[in-house]
């Protein structure tokens, strides 16, 4: 069972990307390149953007398997902290999808799980005595804030940007860890 939450984080973000290309398909307007991926689930901008945010909800509860992975296998208090922090990711994420885009609470839960996310990734590979785990997670890191600094044409391109490096440090820890 601990090898199957161990790669919740892959099937999380590959769940994730069949929500979203679902949600593309309902609506050919949006564009990488224009918009934001919570446009899909903003009610005044989408059709049926209820499959955009139940998509979000349904990949928090992978993220949530995957950082009880995190957590379980964790040798030690630094990279249970790390799980944790993760974990508290996956409670944004879902928020995300309650709080669409068009709500007042959006930027701030969207901003959040990134941000939980990142840091949990930093602290967990602190926390390990792995090179690869440890000095993979400090680089992914690295990326993610490096990522901040670019003037990306859309806000769709540095969320996509910042859910790869994600899903590298979930390979990671899936075949790795």
């Amino acid at each position: 069972m601990l090898k199957v939450l161990g790669y919740s984080g892959i099937a999380g973000g590959i769940v994730y990307w069949l929500f979203v290309a679902w949600s593309i398909g309902r609506n050919p307007w949006f564009s990488f390149f224009d918009n934001a991926l919570s446009d899909l689930g903003d009610p005044s901008k989408a059709s049926s953007p209820w499959i955009y945010n139940y998509g979000l909800m349904v990949t928090a509860v992978f993220v949530l398997g995957f950082s009880l992975y995190l957590i379980l296998a964790a040798e030690n208090k630094i990279q249970t902290v790390g799980g944790a922090y993760i974990s508290i990711s996956a409670i944004f994420l879902a928020l995300i999808g309650i709080f669409h885009g068009g709500t007042r609470p959006h930027v701030f839960v969207s901003t959040y799980f990134f941000v939980q996310f990142f840091l949990g990734m930093l602290i967990y590979g602190a926390g390990t005595k792995g090179r690869l785990i440890r000095h993979g997670s400090t680089l992914l890191f690295a990326f993610a804030l490096l990522g901040t600094f670019i003037d990306w044409p859309s806000a769709a391109l540095i969320e996509t940007y910042e859910i790869a490096l994600i899903m590298v440090f979930s390979l990671l820890i899936a075949r790795w860890g």
